[in-house]
């Protein structure tokens, strides 16, 4: 697979990629990440739409299909008996850090708008205002190699168009938006969207807290 070549992947695969971009910049410490690592990311219940039930057969299989693809490397941990999985979507894509945050975002919560990927950009990414978002994802729908996001029809009542990944294939711009889970805008929907942020947030501090706390209990 070429830099300029766009893969298409399962629902499954765009999960498990996804959940390695997001750790890597996340929790550093924990990357590359176990088998069970993935998992967990995969069925974490924040910060993820839709919300997966997998099994770690089904995680498996998807590594193996992302390994054959050359978008997952796998190495041995320090003890020499984990294996563990790390991504090279940048390389595959040619993309630099800001596009690598805005698609992995978008493979992990679904169809999102420009001012709700920079929120959920942040700990990935930090892009410096608005504009800097709508420009990269503009970029990125007219990326030479293919597209890599595609802008959805707005809807009636919609201020905003939201933006959906094309790794999954072809996206029917005028049904997708009707579709989505977030296509019926209310009063304070951005005040909403900010709290559901923080809550999302405060949840994962609260998950690293007791992963930090179990490795303490260790020794």
């Amino acid at each position: 697979m070429t830099s300029s070549s766009l893969p298409l992947l399962s629902a499954l695969e765009t999960r498990v990629l996804g959940v390695l971009v997001e750790k890597q910049l996340t929790t550093p410490d924990h990357y590359p990440l176990s088998l069970n690592g993935m998992v967990a990311g995969c069925n974490q219940k924040t910060s993820r739409d839709p919300v997966m039930e997998v099994t770690e057969e089904e995680v498996q299989g998807a590594l193996d299909e992302l390994k054959e693809r050359k978008l997952v490397t796998h190495s041995w941990g320090a003890s020499r008996r984990v294996v563990r999985y790390s991504h090279t979507l940048p390389q595959v894509l040619g993309s630099d850090a800001g596009t690598t945050a805005l698609i992995a975002t978008l493979m992990l919560r679904g169809a999102q708008t420009a001012g709700e990927l920079r929120i959920a950009c942040e700990r990935l990414y930090r892009f410096a205002d608005l504009s800097s978002v709508d420009a990269y994802l503009s970029e990125m729908a007219a990326r030479p190699g293919g597209a890599l996001v595609i802008k959805l029809a707005k809807q009636p009542g919609s201020r905003e168009h939201r933006w959906m990944h094309l790794l999954n294939g072809p996206v029917d711009a005028a049904g997708a938006e009707a579709s989505s889970p977030h296509s019926a805008p209310a009063a304070g929907a951005s005040v909403a969207a900010l709290q559901t942020e923080v809550a999302n947030l405060r949840e994962e501090v609260a998950e690293l807290r007791r992963t930090v706390e179990a490795l303490g209990s260790r020794h």
